[in-house]
């Protein structure tokens, strides 16, 4: 077996940046802990089905936990042979899949930290990224990108590729095959386990404002957000059924899908694809199911298709017919299993929230960041309140800065910006709260209600401050616009740009489609400005001509608005002169 020469590893932690001012407050416990949890589920439960891996063609692979564990010891035991120092990185590029749960597995067994990146990113980003871990190794899984992306992957940096990986990247000189690593290598024995302070995994974040940042989380602190979520939604049982698909390369599928199933032993179902995503939920019939608020917008709206609003309303108020249409839209959807939903990542707007309840699906809205490992706030099932993201999570503190910042303090707090001391100093207040960035109202009943970004506010030439998020909320509530950037800075009045959904959006090119649009739009500009003060009113919508898609770069990997890139394409067109309706 190939060793690599050990090269000078980066400083030492202590030298890197100082230790979270946050003290762990959550007791743990061994059955808390990952690798714990994963010993235990391989004794105990070898043969019971844990990861169902699609593999094109209708045909999926079902990995067992004696699968899983046995595939994890062996390709541990290969990467132990390389001779990296503990604590040494490794890059990890894939879209979901059994194999990216189960490399997280076996680095950690070795004693190493993973490094995710989204498996959308551009070359740039993946040598910026793999440079600044110093990651050693990178692998190569599920990609439709890989042939723009290769250029950015280091010479020095190994390569290890799976049957999932594209065809150029198993024929990439040098590169190691998964599937002969497994079959050359004996399982590593015993129960190799991480103490808590460990570190686990550097996140990056998605690069929305800026050069992306290293998150750096130990397994102390992303046990405690497990042991929090799932005792608060109840989520205790082998039984329960999930479906992987947003990128596990970010903290929130990481903790609800990936690491919850760690702990507690739930079978997850990976989708195969965007083509294939109804039929990936019909196979799975989640139990909990989580998603975004553009997802959840596009539900409704292949809802709204088949069922007009006004229609769905009469029959949701007859009794006797409610039941039956609940079970009927759930099933469509494949989620008449769910007991619970999440949704996160965005803010969502209230009315929508209501909607899903109306149809019987509980929507619970949570709120977090990178930096707290997705564990912050969130609605409980059956106490949830539309418009706020819920009470602080156990062992969670929040409060409001002088300017209405939201300052949180949680057990699942980082332990810092991975070679930016100074970054990580910034982002904490003297008395160790994490500055989120977000302005926020706390409730007399203790819930979190945002409000939005303070870097995201721009002041109006009236000298008015505007906060965009809560207003792009609502004018995507109704499904006619998909998406909506609020802008604006220096003129008497913030205006809006918007990309339409489907199908509205195929009219937009023509001019009988854009006659059809004019008094729909007009006619949601003067719904939106009813709720608005006179500040905030909106002057004018500007409708772009085209989707706003991560491969345009108009989104994040996590499906956020990039407001520097709308900026950049349509600020040239922007004025405060003109029609209410513009089309760009």
């Amino acid at each position: 077996m190939e060793t690599i020469a050990q090269e000078t590893p980066r400083p030492p932690v202590a030298t890197v940046a100082a230790r979270r001012p946050t003290p762990k407050v959550t007791k743990l416990t061994p059955d808390d802990l990952f690798l714990e949890s994963v010993y235990r589920w391989e004794r105990e439960r070898p043969t019971e089905l844990y990861m169902t891996q699609p593999l094109g063609d209708g045909k999926v692979r079902e990995y067992t936990w004696k699968d899983t564990v046995s595939e994890a010891r062996r390709l541990a035991t290969y990467l132990s042979s390389l001779g990296y120092p503990e604590g040494t990185r490794l890059g990890v590029l894939s879209k979901n899949c059994a194999h990216f749960m189960i490399f997280d597995l076996a680095a950690w067994m070795a004693g190493y930290v993973t490094v995710p990146l989204y498996p959308t990113v551009a070359a740039e980003t993946v040598s910026y990224v793999l440079d600044h871990s110093d990651s050693k190794l990178l692998f190569v899984g599920k990609l439709d990108e890989w042939d723009k992306q290769a250029s950015g992957v280091p010479e020095h940096v190994k390569v290890l590729a799976c049957e999932l990986s594209p065809p150029s990247a198993l024929a990439r000189d040098g590169v190691v095959r998964w599937e002969e690593v497994v079959s050359a290598n004996e399982p590593m024995s015993g129960h190799p386990v991480r103490k808590p302070e460990d570190w686990a995994t550097i996140v990056y974040t998605s690069g929305s404002t800026g050069v992306p940042k290293g998150v750096v989380h130990d397994f102390g602190g992303m046990a405690a957000a497990v042991k929090g979520s799932k005792g608060e939604f109840g989520l205790d049982s082998p039984n329960e059924r999930m479906i992987s698909y947003l990128p596990l390369a970010h903290v929130f599928e990481r903790t609800v899908v990936e690491a919850c199933s760690f702990v507690v032993g739930f079978r997850v179902y990976f989708a195969e694809s965007l083509d294939t995503f109804v039929a990936d939920i019909q196979r799975a019939r989640p139990t909990v199911f989580h998603s975004v608020p553009r997802l959840w917008l596009k539900f409704q709206a292949g809802v709204h298709k088949k069922m007009p609003p006004k229609k769905l309303r009469l029959f949701l108020s007859i009794p006797i017919l409610k039941n039956v249409v609940r079970k009927k839209i759930l099933t469509g959807l494949g989620l008449d299993q769910a007991r619970a939903a999440i949704t996160g990542s965005a803010p969502i707007p209230a009315d929508l929230i209501s909607w899903y309840h109306a149809l019987g699906l509980p929507l619970c809205e949570g709120y977090a960041m990178s930096e707290n490992f997705s564990y912050s706030h969130f609605s409980r099932p059956g106490d949830s309140k539309p418009g706020t993201v819920g009470p602080p999570a156990p062992d969670v503190e929040c409060k409001l800065g002088d300017d209405g910042e939201v300052l949180v303090k949680s057990p699942a707090t980082m332990v810092c910006y991975y070679r930016q001391p100074e970054l990580t100093d910034e982002v904490f207040t003297s008395d160790g709260f994490l500055r989120t960035g977000d302005r926020g109202v706390i409730e007399p009943d203790g819930r979190l209600r945002i409000v939005g970004r303070t870097k995201e506010l721009f002041k109006t030439s009236k000298g008015k401050y505007i906060a965009p998020a809560p207003i792009e909320s609502e004018l995507q509530a109704t499904g006619l616009a998909e998406l909506a950037c609020v802008t604006g800075s220096g003129l008497p009045q913030p205006v809006a740009i918007v990309s339409l959904a489907e199908p509205h959006l195929a009219k937009v090119s023509s001019e009988a489609g854009r006659q059809e649009l004019t008094p729909l739009l007009e006619a949601l500009l003067a719904e939106v400005n009813e709720r608005l003060v006179g500040y905030e009113k909106l002057d004018r919508l500007y409708v772009a001509p085209e989707a706003w898609t991560i491969e345009n770069e108009m989104l994040t990997p996590t499906m956020k608005i990039r407001r520097a890139a709308i900026d950049a394409r349509y600020g040239d067109k922007i004025g405060e002169h003109g029609p209410t309706i513009v089309w760009l």
